[in-house]
């Protein structure tokens, strides 16, 4: 009697592993890589005059620098960790935050980079999860942001007092004179394998409440490998560090891909400053950048084309890329915008779209960015598509959406004290994504909506995405202008519910346009009275639009009617 297969909290069988395709094998880690902190040590050692990080505030570090500076700070820290697993970070993208990070992997403890823009409550919850006592930050963070830490609060800027001169003998020592081989006796974090935890990273909340996801060594180093095998990332290159390190693209590609492979960073601590970041691309003269469509509409309204002359390689993620936005980039720039798929859960990287040739899978060289798509898997990566309503694995290139699911060993280790919802989502190395998509023949992911972002109405899934598209192109406005979430229902389960900040017809003629299109399923349509006019719409630090308060401030606004 076969075993029945496992669902996911969506209701979907997982898939048997035999069943997934991998369209491209990774080859082995580089010698060497057996945790992050080896891998940095040994590029540190390798190329120690090397610059590797600017920012805007802190002038340039080398890879010597940077190790003597993580060594000294590691010293300072391991009389304050003693016994625990976990040091919080709480820093803007910049050098003093790589180094913590550093310092911290040094020492063979779990880096957890929160959430500066969040409240303290939820800041104080994260670290709890993670039983934090001692969080890294700046006097600036806290000021600004009004926080009340808990635990014990050290402050960059009290630092350096702090700092014995027994710390910075040791940290010199062991920097400069301690063979490679050996240094793993004063450095634990060279003794940690690929299977032990590195970092927790907390999901953005954007459809539910933030999980802390457990990441390996193996996770995060298997991914920076797949993203040098995929991008061919050149020895020169240098990337503008502009997303937070609580942001996992931020976290792996940013700071950790660069300080492994031996490459560049220019950071800046915020990426809302489009005129900063406009600066920064003028003076070091970045090759790499990676951001979100919202962020780039920014820099393309404030920045010039010969701002971002030394940009080859311009990777957007984290919402949908618009054809519009390509364009205006392609026109405005001179440059061809990739889009690219990942999450937390993932370290984060599944697939990108390339600006060079890509092989298909039935051998064919085609030209790597194909719009609409995120791009062909990284090497490694094994999908299967599965048919919601029938628990179908769907073929490659036959144009059928399903459920995506992915194995390789970037796959998180779970959710943090969360069995339940880690089981919802995880079978071995098989992780659900909730993201509804298909594979075309040239072996390209394309990503048509969430399941998140459905409404059970009547017992039936209605693609919100679809609807608001539908609206918009009626509308001739962009997804920061109008968005489609739901409320509950007390009849129907659910029901939709449309905010908008300018619409040029009223809600009564949107129902009856939306109405006239054959395309549009009547339980597609909202009523004219669930249409919402509001100011602007909640987004994340990324810029990326926060759906979790979209559907509150629903709540809210349908609640007052």
């Amino acid at each position: 009697m076969s075993k029945s297969p496992r669902l996911t909290k969506y209701g979907v069988p997982f898939p048997a592993r035999e069943q997934m395709v991998t369209l491209k094998q990774l080859s082995p880690l580089p010698a060497g890589w057996t945790s992050l902190a080896a891998a940095f040590v040994k590029q540190a050692r390798r190329s120690p005059e090397k610059l590797f990080a600017t920012d805007t505030s802190r002038g340039r570090v080398t890879f010597a620098d940077a190790l003597l500076k993580s060594c000294v700070m590691a010293s300072f820290l391991s009389r304050k960790v003693k016994g625990q697993k976990a040091i919080g970070i709480l820093v803007p993208p910049s050098v003093p935050a790589t180094i913590a990070n550093f310092a911290t992997s040094l020492l063979g403890k779990w880096s957890v980079n929160l959430n500066y823009t969040a409240t303290s409550e939820v800041i104080n919850a994260a670290a709890k999860q993670c039983d934090i006592k001692v969080i890294i930050t700046s006097r600036k963070v806290v000021e600004k942001q009004e926080l009340k830490l808990a635990g014990e609060v050290i402050y960059l800027e009290d630092l350096l007092s702090g700092i014995s001169k027994a710390d910075k003998a040791w940290g010199y020592a062991v920097a400069k004179f301690v063979p490679t081989a050996l240094l793993g006796l004063f450095l634990p974090g060279l003794r940690a394998g690929l299977n032990d935890i590195a970092t927790v990273m907390f999901t953005s909340g954007s459809t539910g409440d933030p999980k802390g996801v457990m990441l390996t060594n193996g996770n995060v180093l298997s991914n920076i490998h797949q993203i040098n095998n995929h991008a061919n990332i050149e020895e020169n290159d240098a990337v503008v560090g502009i997303l937070p390190f609580f942001h996992s693209f931020g976290f792996t590609v940013t700071l950790w891909t660069m300080a492994t492979l031996g490459r560049s960073a220019a950071y800046h601590i915020s990426p809302l400053d489009p005129r900063a970041v406009a600066k920064l691309l003028e003076s070091e003269k970045p090759t790499l950048m990676a951001c979100t469509p919202t962020l780039m509409r920014s820099y393309l309204a404030r920045c010039t084309k010969e701002q971002f002359a030394s940009v080859r390689w311009l990777l957007l993620g984290s919402e949908k890329l618009q054809p519009e936005l390509a364009r205006d980039i392609k026109d405005k720039l001179g440059l061809e915008a990739v889009e690219g798929f990942g999450c937390t859960e993932l370290a984060p990287v599944v697939a990108a779209n390339s600006p060079s040739e890509v092989v298909t899978p039935d051998g064919r060289r085609v030209h790597g960015n194909k719009l609409g798509s995120v791009g062909q898997p990284v090497a490694g990566t094994a999908i299967a598509i599965v048919d919601i309503n029938t628990g179908e694995v769907v073929p490659f290139g036959s144009g059928r959406e399903g459920l995506i699911f992915v194995a390789g060993p970037q796959v998180m280790r779970g959710y943090l004290k969360r069995q339940k919802e880690t089981d919802e989502v995880l079978d071995g190395d098989i992780y659900c994504t909730g993201d509804i998509g298909y594979i075309d023949e040239d072996g390209f992911l394309f990503i048509v909506d969430r399941l998140d972002e459905f409404s059970k109405i009547g017992g039936e899934m209605v693609p919100n995405k679809k609807v608001a598209a539908k609206l918009r192109v009626l509308a001739g406005v962009t997804e920061m202008e109008l968005v489609v979430t739901s409320v509950p229902d007390p009849v129907r389960g659910e029901r939709l519910i449309v905010l908008y900040t300018q619409m040029p017809f009223t809600a009564q003629e949107a129902v009856g346009k939306l109405g006239a299109d054959e395309g549009v399923p009547k339980l597609w349509i909202p009523k004219a009275g669930d249409f919402y006019k509001v100011d602007a719409f909640p987004v994340g630090p990324t810029g990326k639009l926060d759906l979790k308060a979209v559907r509150k401030l629903a709540r809210e606004l349908n609640s007052g009617s």
